[in-house]
């Protein structure tokens, strides 16, 4: 097999997060990092300036904000929208492939926010029994 038909094949290969060099594995971790998913799902809820989704994803720095807005827009699931006004505006949301994401990951958030009753009482047995 010629390197060219080679290079076609492994294209035909699925992706494997698993694996250490399936590109998958970075844009999953962008996406489930603490400031990537929650970036995602405040996100979902629509367009925002920078400074209103830095008060939503309440505790992150402007310089991990900035970093992981960077990284989403690269992945292609956040669209920056620079308006030349002044002082300028920039705008961020989900593209179609980001509103994707969002749906699955809120429903791991809403599942957690739902068992954290469970999560508690979980962690109080664990803890009592290490003493």
């Amino acid at each position: 097999m010629s390197s060219t038909q080679q290079g076609a094949a492994e294209q035909d290969l699925p992706y494997d997060v698993f694996a250490k060099a399936c590109p998958s594995r970075g844009t999953l971790e962008h996406v489930t990092g603490r400031w990537g998913s929650l970036t995602v799902g405040a996100l979902h809820q629509g367009s925002l300036r920078f400074n209103e989704l830095r008060r939503r994803v309440d505790g992150v720095s402007e310089k991990m904000l900035s970093q992981t807005l960077q990284a989403l827009e690269r992945d292609g699931l956040v669209h920056r929208e620079a308006q030349p006004t002044n002082p300028p505006r920039v705008d961020y949301e989900l593209t179609p492939l980001g509103h994707e994401v969002a749906e699955r990951l809120l429903a791991l958030i809403h599942c957690v926010e739902d068992r954290m009753d469970d999560v508690l009482a979980s962690r109080e047995r664990y803890d009592a029994r290490r003493g």
